[in-house]
């Protein structure tokens, strides 16, 4: 993989083209951090999406962006300016949202971070699209619709390309990765819950390497 120099802004579409999966990271304890991201590193994953649902969190993103140049982390779950103020301060290059408003959007702009808007409806992409932002997070996606519902955009939002997250797995994610409106997924498969308090980072490489077998579907 070339290399993205952290002072180069990155596009959402950056974001999603650089793998066919970007892992949805949950981290309780700051020591795993490093830890986690290296095994993804070394199975061929470095758009890594740390999400803002524990107080940890912020931490971890900081310890990935100091010590591990060679990964690109952002922030999940980044639902207020607060908290896209907050991931660019810990070195985040990227954000994704749960859901868009326009205050979200203006703040990543203003931090510098790209952003990956979550959507669920049409009128949640005419409102992302109206402002700018139509690379986006469809979510949840497999419980919203999944593949039908992506389909049936393709012809209003010809021009709109997705990450379906929320219910994405190992064996469905080829039926999603196939659709020609369909960059990457979003999956916690790839981070196990139990993985870090194992310290099984191995089985975290093996998961990331097996996610090369899904590239093929968008060359």
């Amino acid at each position: 993989m070339d290399t993205m120099s952290s002072s180069t802004p990155l596009t959402a579409l950056q974001v999603m083209q650089d793998a066919p999966v970007i892992p949805v990271i949950v981290l309780n304890d700051v020591a795993h951090a490093v830890p986690m991201a290296r095994a993804l590193l070394a199975g061929g994953i470095r758009m890594l999406e740390v999400t803002l649902r524990t107080p940890q969190a912020l931490a971890c993103i900081e310890a990935i962006a100091r010590e591990l140049p060679a990964a690109v982390v952002g922030a999940g779950t980044v639902r207020s300016k607060a908290d896209a103020q907050a991931a660019a301060n810990a070195g985040a290059r990227f954000a994704v949202s749960p859901g868009y408003t326009s205050a979200v959007g203006q703040a990543c702009r203003d931090a510098g971070l790209a952003l990956l808007p979550g959507v669920a409806t049409g009128g949640e992409i005419m409102a992302a699209s109206e402002e700018g932002f139509t690379e986006l997070k469809f979510f949840p996606a497999v419980q919203a619709g999944g593949v039908a519902m992506l389909k049936a955009w393709g012809g209003p939002f010809f021009d709109v390309k997705f990450c379906p997250t929320g219910g994405i797995t190992l064996q469905n994610a080829p039926d999603f990765l196939a659709l020609p409106n369909v960059v990457c997924v979003g999956g916690s498969w790839l981070v196990p819950a139990n993985t870090a308090e194992e310290g099984d980072w191995g089985r975290v490489t093996r998961l990331a390497s097996e996610t090369a077998n899904l590239r093929h579907l968008k060359l």
